[in-house]
């Protein structure tokens, strides 16, 4: 857990250095994350859940362990989070059926 918890303090330090050196972009930035995962239509627990889903299918280890915490913290169970990581699988792999399909298997014929 001590890893996880660094890199993810080691982003938001960097965050904190983006805030000074561009405060606008940061500020921008900032704010659209914040309206994106503010709840809407669906709860904030399920906008992390498919953040995290997005982080591993990107495989961005620091966002995989942002969100699987942020998660966490607006009440997903160990259930959910798996049930995520399975999601993220299964979405991983037709996208890489659909493109092997449409791109390779498609010009073979």
């Amino acid at each position: 857990m001590d890893m996880i918890n660094d890199k993810v303090t080691a982003y938001k330090n960097e965050i904190l250095n983006l805030k000074q050196s561009m405060p606008e972009m940061a500020e921008a930035y900032h704010h659209f994350t914040g309206v994106c995962f503010r709840e809407g239509e669906l709860d904030e627990k399920t906008k992390q859940l498919i953040a995290l889903g997005i982080g591993l299918f990107a495989n961005n280890e620091v966002c995989t362990f942002y969100h699987m915490e942020e998660a966490r913290s607006k009440g997903a169970t160990e259930a959910e989070i798996m049930e995520a990581v399975a999601v993220a699988s299964a979405a991983s792999a037709g996208h890489a059926l659909s493109q092997g399909l449409t791109r390779v298997q498609h010009h073979l014929q």
